[in-house]
């Protein structure tokens, strides 16, 4: 079945390359069975105004191609330290669970900076739950471009983002950043970023300065940005356990080619509580979102490297 993550590519990769080391030809029709369907959640609530998100789907079959049949007719339910009570409904039973103020002018706002969130899953005689703190974060002060050539060797050129953030001192932070080209997410495993107080993980001590270079300029498009090109940074802080969660989540989207590692389920936060009753998979997670947008022209272009 699916989880995280396909099993698909793995399998199809390898049997490639078996076929190019021997010129295999024979069809082999394998009867692999299925797996128990299990419960996937993805819920990221934030701290932004307005409706909030949570998709939940059954998991399918490894090879099935269509689309996850979505999880209906639960029962779903935030709650903060504070005691507020924040009911999910379905109204398109399409298994995507939503919350929103109840007009325009109701300025209630889930997310809160140093809040804990637990989220609460009824469905199908199971009882789900998750807790998670919403950390703290930090702006992004500036977003710049400097002009590049595609490649060393290429006469191409194009654009390279900058983006400039400071970690605040005092406890480690965790990031997740991504990036919009002309509105359109880039999406890509390699667009993925995540910084460990603005640096790698296992790096130099960095709280409290300014994020290391690599990290700045890690939000590029494989094709470099265009004069009027618009680009907005989107920078989520984690808890330790979202960050490992992407940290794995993001080795496996990456592990592909001929001697890739077998994919493996990430461990979710997720917990049904019946020990005996079927898993979860996924994650809940809770964000403060900052952004910053800028068009590639005069007043954010730079010289230098």
């Amino acid at each position: 079945m699916k989880t995280s993550f396909s099993i698909t590519y793995a399998l199809g990769t390898l049997l490639v390359g078996m076929c190019l080391l021997s010129s295999c030809e024979t069809i082999i029709d394998a009867n692999i069975a299925s797996g128990p369907t299990q419960l996937a959640v993805d819920a990221w609530l934030t701290d932004q105004p307005g409706e909030q998100r949570i998709k939940l789907v059954q998991t399918a079959n490894y090879f099935n191609n269509g689309p996850s049949t979505p999880a209906t007719s639960a029962s779903v339910v935030v709650g903060d330290n504070a005691g507020r009570v924040f009911a999910f409904t379905d109204p398109d039973n399409d298994g995507i669970y939503t919350w929103k103020p109840s007009s325009l002018r109701d300025t209630t706002r889930l997310g809160i900076i140093g809040r804990t969130y637990t989220l609460g899953i009824q469905y199908q005689g199971n009882s789900y739950v998750s807790a998670a703190q919403m950390p703290r974060t930090t702006s992004i002060d500036s977003l710049i471009f400097r002009k590049k050539t595609i490649t060393p060797v290429s006469k191409e050129e194009g654009y390279r983002s900058e983006f400039y953030a400071t970690d605040p001192a005092g406890a480690v932070d965790y990031y997740y950043m991504r990036y919009y080209r002309n509105g359109v997410l880039q999406n890509r495993p390699q667009d993925i970023s995540l910084a460990y107080d603005g640096a790698f993980r296992g790096s130099a001590n960095t709280d409290g300065l300014m994020f290391i270079r690599p990290i700045r300029q890690s939000l590029n498009p494989e094709k470099l940005f265009a004069l009027n090109d618009t680009m907005r940074v989107e920078m989520r802080t984690l808890t330790a356990e979202g960050y490992l969660f992407w940290e794995l989540l993001r080795s496996q989207l990456q592990n592909a080619g001929l001697f890739a590692t077998p994919p493996a389920n990430v461990p979710s936060n997720i917990r049904n509580t019946n020990a005996t009753g079927p898993a979860a998979v996924g994650f809940f997670l809770v964000s403060p979102v900052r952004t910053r947008t800028a068009i590639v022209g005069k007043e954010t272009l730079r010289g230098g490297d």
